[in-house]
C-alpha cells in the first residue's frame, strides 16, 4: 500500500464520522412561531417546545411574542405587507376572520384530512373545528379556549359579611358585596372588571343579556339597543357601586394577588398565575361569571388558534408538525396544566391519562368547565377595520370608567363610530 493510499484509507473513517453531522445540520429546519400574551402562555409554550424538541430534533423553533392579541394581529398584518411573516402564528379567535379574508391564513383541512378522514378520530370534533373556521375554510386550529370567570378573595368576602361558599350569582348582589368590601378601608378596593384591552369582556356582558355585537345580517351594530345600554350601565355601576378603580389589567392583577382587591373578573386562562400570585396571602376561590338572562344569556369563548402562514415547503411541513403537536392531546395537556385555559382536543378532554386527575386535584380550574354549555364563539367583526373597531369600543368604554361620559353618551358615540368602520355594502 502506497503512502497516498494509506492516507486515503485513514481519512475515510473520519470523513464517515463527520458526514452524518453535516447532513443532520443541513437537514434541520428552522421555523419562526409567533404567539401573544407571554404573561399567560410562556410556561405553556416552553413546555410544549421542550416536549416537541424530543420528538422532532430536526426542527428548531424560534418564538416571537407580542404583549396581547391586538398587537399580535397588527404585527402579522404589517409583516404580510412586507413579506416577513412567521411560519406559524397563534391568533385570537376573533382575528382569524380578517386573516382569512385577506388570504393570509391557509386552509388547514387538507392537512388534517391527510392524517385522518374523520378529524374527530384525532381529537378535532366539529365544535372545536368551528372555533377556527372563518372565510369558508379551516383558517386555524383551536389551541386554547376560555370563558370569563370570577376570582374572589374568600377572606375579604367573609370580612365584608359575605359567605365564601355561596358567592352571589347575580350582578346586583355582586355589586352590593363589592361595595361592602370597598368600604373595609386600609386601601382595599371592591372589584375590577376587565373592560380594557379588547372587546371580549364587554361582549360577555352583552351576550349575557342575550344581545349581539352586530345585527344578524352584519349591516348594523347590534349593541345600539337596550341590551347594549344595559351592559354599559352595568360597567357604570361597577365604578359607582362596586368600587371599581381605574387600573390597567396588570395593576389590577397585582392588587388582587396582594390581597387588596375583593374580586376580579377575567379569563380563566389566569387561574394558574392567580394561584401562584396569591400564594398564602389569602384563600383564593373561583366561580362562574354572573349571566343576566338565564334563558338567553351566553358567554364568549376566548382564546387562540394556530394559523399556518409558511410558504416554503420544508418550513410549512415543520410548522404543521408543531401546530399538530400543540393542538394534539399531549400538547393540550401541557397547555392546560400551565395556564387555566380549556383544552381544544377531545382526546385530551376524554382520556383520563391526560387531564382527568388534574381536574380532580385542581378545583379552581372547574368554574370555566361548567360554563362550556353556555359559551359561544368570540365575535369577529367583518372587514379590514376590525382591529380599529375593537379599539374604538375600548376607548369609548374608558370614558365611563374615567367618569367622562354617561352610558347613554358612550352608546351613541360608540355605535356611530363603529358604523363608520363597518364594510360598505350595496
Amino acid at each position: 500500500m502506497t503512502i497516498t493510499t494509506r492516507r486515503a484509507a485513514l481519512a475515510t473513517p473520519a470523513a464517515m464520522l463527520f458526514m452524518p453531522r453535516v447532513l443532520r445540520a443541513q437537514a434541520q429546519t428552522e421555523i419562526t412561531v409567533h404567539y401573544a400574551q407571554p404573561f399567560i402562555y410562556k410556561e405553556a409554550y416552553d413546555a410544549i417546545l421542550a416536549a416537541f424538541a424530543k420528538r422532532e430534533p430536526g426542527i428548531k423553533v424560534n418564538y416571537v411574542t407580542t404583549p396581547n392579541y391586538e398587537e399580535g394581529a397588527q404585527l402579522i398584518l404589517r409583516q404580510a405587507a412586507t413579506n416577513q411573516l412567521p411560519d406559524l402564528s397563534y391568533q385570537g379567535f376573533n382575528r382569524l376572520r380578517v386573516f382569512a379574508e385577506r388570504g393570509i391564513a391557509q386552509d388547514l383541512m387538507p392537512l388534517v384530512k391527510a392524517e385522518a378522514a374523520d378529524p374527530a378520530t384525532i381529537g378535532y370534533t366539529s365544535n372545536l373545528l368551528a372555533l377556527g373556521h372563518f372565510g369558508g375554510f379551516q383558517s386555524g386550529l383551536a389551541f386554547a379556549a376560555s370563558n370569563p370567570v370570577t376570582y374572589y378573595n374568600a377572606d375579604l368576602v367573609r370580612r365584608a359579611g359575605g359567605d365564601p361558599d355561596n358567592f352571589p350569582t347575580n350582578w346586583g348582589d355582586v355589586l352590593q358585596l363589592a361595595g361592602k368590601i370597598d368600604r373595609l378601608g386600609d386601601g382595599t378596593e371592591g372589584m375590577w372588571f376587565t373592560w380594557n384591552g379588547d372587546d371580549w369582556m364587554f361582549s360577555a356582558l352583552l351576550f349575557g343579556h342575550g344581545g349581539r355585537m352586530l345585527t344578524e345580517d352584519e349591516r348594523d351594530v347590534g349593541f345600539a339597543g337596550p341590551d347594549g345600554l344595559a351592559s354599559l350601565r352595568l360597567i357604570d355601576r361597577m365604578v359607582k357601586e362596586g368600587g371599581m378603580p381605574n387600573l390597567s389589567a396588570t395593576a389590577a392583577r397585582q392588587a388582587f394577588t396582594a390581597g387588596k382587591l375583593g374580586m376580579i373578573f377575567q379569563t380563566t386562562a389566569l387561574v394558574r398565575g392567580m394561584k401562584e400570585g396569591a400564594g398564602n396571602n389569602f384563600a383564593l376561590r373561583t366561580t362562574g361569571m354572573p349571566v343576566i338572562d338565564l334563558a338567553k344569556g351566553r358567554l364568549p369563548t376566548g382564546g387562540a388558534a394556530g394559523m399556518l402562514t409558511a410558504k416554503d415547503p420544508a418550513r410549512r411541513d415543520a410548522a404543521w408538525k408543531f401546530l399538530r403537536f400543540s393542538t394534539g392531546p399531549e400538547g393540550q395537556a401541557l397547555m392546560v396544566r400551565n395556564t387555566g385555559y380549556l383544552p381544544c382536543n377531545q382526546i385530551a378532554i376524554d382520556d383520563p391519562q391526560y387531564l382527568g386527575q388534574f381536574y380532580r386535584e385542581n378545583p379552581l380550574f372547574l368554574a370555566a368547565v361548567k360554563q362550556i354549555p353556555i359559551s359561544i364563539p368570540w365575535y369577529a367583526f367583518p372587514g379590514t377595520n376590525s382591529v380599529r373597531v375593537t379599539q374604538t369600543m375600548v376607548d369609548n368604554i374608558a370614558r365611563i370608567v374615567e367618569g367622562r361620559a354617561t352610558p347613554e353618551e358612550v352608546q351613541r358615540d360608540m355605535a356611530a363610530e363603529v358604523r363608520r368602520l363597518l364594510p360598505r355594502r350595496s
